[in-house]
Formats: structure tokens, sequence, C-alpha cells
């Protein structure tokens, strides 16, 4: 299938009579734990971020975009198959002993593009199967460099028992590199992935291609390279999003040289809310609820900013609803490409990303998961209906100091409580008393969730859930 496409109005338009362009190179950056308020266009405090905020003024940002889950693996499974990640089988964090990963039956972003012969490549945490049969390059890039998890996976955690993880293996294809990667390899992280990312752009210049860098920093352990060290006046954290801006910039830059940037949709974001515990090596999520692990909005709501020169209308701001799972059907609209033939969660927002002042979203509601399958809340509209279950929180106490976290306590939702995002998005009054009708309304959509994708917290089983990849290598 072959989309045509013209300029109308001196924007992206779809429709007969169009001559077909080229299609869009699409450069997709996911942070780490970098929560809401960590983008100077957000509110930022304590550092700068110039182009991040370039991309917002040259592209759109939008102030109420989600991931599926507020945890590491989760949210990379929904954020490249279009799918809730319980869906595709995929809960929390993997760990580098676990035996699955994204099944090879699902689609990822790098498989949909490759149907319209882009090139492909990733940089970063990876994580989602450290098994060789479950790396990047067994799921459509065709190439990759970076871990296969998170960063404080190794044995230097402060936390973990001795001998709880492995050495941290640095990859390129699905070979290992570095055995052991060090304290003085993780400074350079940012830097490697930033050089390699350029790299793959000039290489790949004169086709179509879908670069997905995957930052390791901000989770924590923080590091930093001597070029941003001691930079931001906030600390340790600051100056590690300040290179990741950096990064940023080059990656830019490299499309500047290239004369790409006319053919290139930019996309940024978090793959969750910051990590509340670590106090002064977390994020922040201000003026939202909570953080990463919670299905609150401090949990799963993350910057989203998107540039793409001549084809998103510069300085745009996006209110409506968003999340990552309606990347992929964009993506897929926009290049010709056809979905999967098993089912997808996302819907295409191309009208929201392009910046059109009258735009909705084509959503009746998005489902929050989290834990082991836990149906955590439902939005609706302006409405979010938090059902009842067990959260972690801080209770207002500080986060911990330089590395070394704080304990949370459990607090429990005992009740649905309900919230008006478009008149408050802190989550502080509870509406659920004023209106029962939207209360009930709410309720019926989880039920129809809970059949479809199963919830442990009314012990009930989805009909519509699939099987992760299992480890078939000895």
């Amino acid at each position: 299938m072959q989309v045509l496409v013209c300029a109308v109005g001196g924007w992206l338009g779809q429709g007969p009579g169009c001559a077909a362009e080229r299609l869009p190179n699409i450069v997709l950056i996911f942070t780490d734990d970098q929560g809401y308020a960590d983008v100077g266009v957000f509110g930022a405090r304590g550092f700068t971020t110039p182009n991040l905020d370039r991309l917002a003024a040259e592209g759109i940002r939008f102030s109420d975009f989600h991931v599926a889950q507020a945890v590491c693996s989760a949210s990379r499974a929904a954020l490249l198959t279009g799918c809730y990640p319980n869906r595709v089988g995929i809960h929390g964090a993997l760990g580098p002993a676990s035996r699955i990963g994204l099944h090879p039956d699902e689609v990822t972003l790098a498989e949909l593009v490759q149907q319209k012969g882009y090139a492909t490549g990733m940089v970063g945490k990876w994580h989602l199967g450290r098994p060789s049969q479950f790396l990047p390059v067994r799921q459509g890039f065709d190439e990759y460099f970076g871990l296969p998890y998170s960063n404080d996976m190794w044995p230097y955690h402060p936390e973990a028992k001795p001998g709880t993880y492995p050495p941290l293996p640095l990859i390129e294809g699905d070979r290992v590199i570095n055995e052991a990667v060090t304290p003085e390899d993780q400074t350079q992280l940012t830097t490697w992935y930033t050089e390699r990312a350029v790299k793959f752009i000039e290489r790949n210049k004169h086709q179509p291609f879908f670069l997905y860098v995957a930052h390791s920093m901000p989770h924590v352990p923080l590091y930093v390279s001597d070029k941003f060290k001691g930079k931001a006046p906030q600390g340790r954290y600051g100056d590690v999003i300040m290179e990741i801006d950096w990064s940023v910039g080059q990656i830019l830059e490299a499309l500047r040289t290239h004369g790409l940037d006319q053919e290139t949709l930019v996309l940024f974001t978090s793959d969750n809310g910051p990590w509340l515990s670590y106090g002064n090596h977390a994020g922040s999520a201000r003026p939202l609820r909570e953080g990463k692990g919670t299905a609150w909005e401090g949990g799963t709501r993350v910057p989203f900013l998107a540039r793409w020169p001549g084809k998103i209308r510069p300085g745009s701001v996006c209110r409506e609803p968003a999340m990552t799972i309606d990347l992929f059907p964009t993506i897929a609209g926009l290049i010709g490409a056809e979905l999967p033939r098993h089912r997808i969660d996302g819907l295409d927002i191309w009208p929201l990303l392009r910046g059109d002042p009258d735009a909705k979203s084509p959503h009746a509601a998005y489902f929050m998961y989290y834990a082991q399958n836990e149906l955590q809340a439902v939005r609706s509209g302006p409405w979010k209906l938090v059902l009842p279950h067990a959260y972690r929180t801080l209770a207002g106490s500080p986060g911990g100091q330089d590395g070394i976290p704080a304990k949370y306590e459990t607090a429990r939702v005992t009740a649905p409580e309900l919230y008006d995002l478009a008149r408050e998005a802190e989550e502080r009054a509870n509406l659920a008393a004023q209106h029962p009708d939207v209360v009930r309304r709410l309720e019926a959509l989880a039920e129809q969730c809970r059949r479809d994708l199963g919830d442990a917290l009314t012990q009930q089983t989805g009909t519509g859930a699939r099987q992760p990849g299992r480890i078939t290598e000895r």
C-alpha cells in the first residue's frame, strides 16, 4: 500500500491527486526515569535544556502524554509494539536472568518500517530480553549498540546482596564487546550512544531510516562525562540531563549537516516518571502526584516533544491525552505500512501530532496497569478513575541522598477515586461522590478491559493477552 502525501496550506495532508514524497526518516529518543518537569519548557529548575526547548519551539509539546506502564520493560514493550504491555506478556522490569522476552511474533516499530525499506538502528538500553534470541537485531534492527537492561543491574549496586547481579555487558549486534562495564565506562555511555547515532545518520542519509536512541540515563546510578560534570546548579542529576540535551543537539546538528531537517520526524519522551526514592539523584514530576512505579500522574505522565519542519506546526501545544502505544499506528499511517494482523491498542494520532488546533484524542479510554497485571486506573477524556489498589509512596518524606534511596511506605486506595484532570492534574480533589454517573461509566470501561486483558486485583483472566517469548537457548 502506498500513501500519497502533499502539502496542504504548508502542512502535510493526505488524499487523491497528491504526488508521492520521500518517506520520512524517524528518530525516536527515549530517556530513562526522566520526570515530567525535567525539561525546560515543562518547568525544569536548576539546569537548562536548550536543545529540547528548541524541539518544542520548532515543533509541538504534549502536556498530557503518557506511558502505558510506569516501569522499564513494560514501558518499552508498549512503545515498540503499539500494545499494552500486558497484552504482549511483558510486566515490570526483566532481570538479567529472566527467561522471557518480547515474543518473535510481535511486530516492533523496526519491523514495521522495514516493510518500506527503512534502514533501522538502535543505540542504548534494550530491556526486552537478555538472551540473544530476544536482542534488537532479532527484532527488526539492522544494528545495535548498548546495554541489554538497566545500568543498575550490575555488581556495584549499593542495595543488592553480593552476587545478585552478574557483570553488566556492553553489546554490539548480538555479541558482547565488553563483558564487565565499569563505572568509568558508564561516564561515557551518553557520549558513546550519541557518537553511534550520528554515524548511523551519516551512513544512511541517502535512504529512509529509523533510529531508536534509548538513553541509559538518568536512571541511577547517575554517571556523566567530564564535559558536563559539575555544570548544573541542581547537582549531578542536572549534569546528566544537560548531557542528554547535548546529545539531542548533536543529533539535530547531524540532520542539519546532511540536509535532512525537512525529511525527519524527531520524537522525544521518557519511559516513566522519576524514581523519587533517590531524592537528589531523581528528577521531578512537579506538580504531579507520585512518580515511577505508580499509576498516579507522576508515574505515567511524561514530557513529549516532536519536530518535523513543514509538517508539524511550530510552537504548538497539545493538551489532549495521548500515549506511547499511539506512536506505532501513527508512524504506520505516515509511511503507508500495514499494521500487524494481531490486535494492537494504539490509534493514529497524526492530527494531534501535527498540531491541528481542533484535533481530539481518538481513544474512548486509556487503561493504566502496574505490577503483575493490576488494573489500577482508567482515563477517559478529562476524567481519571483510580481503582482500589496498594501503591508505594514517600508520604511526604524526602528521598535519599547521593545514590542511596529512601524507603517507600505502602498506601492504599480503598474505594474508587475520581479526578478531573482538566481542572487539576495534581489528583487531590476526589470527585467520585459528586459524579456517580461518571464513576459508573468508567467502571464499565474497566470491566470491559478486564475481560480482555485480565486484572489480578479482581482475579480475572483476560481472553486477549498473548504470551511473551520464552528462552529456547541452552
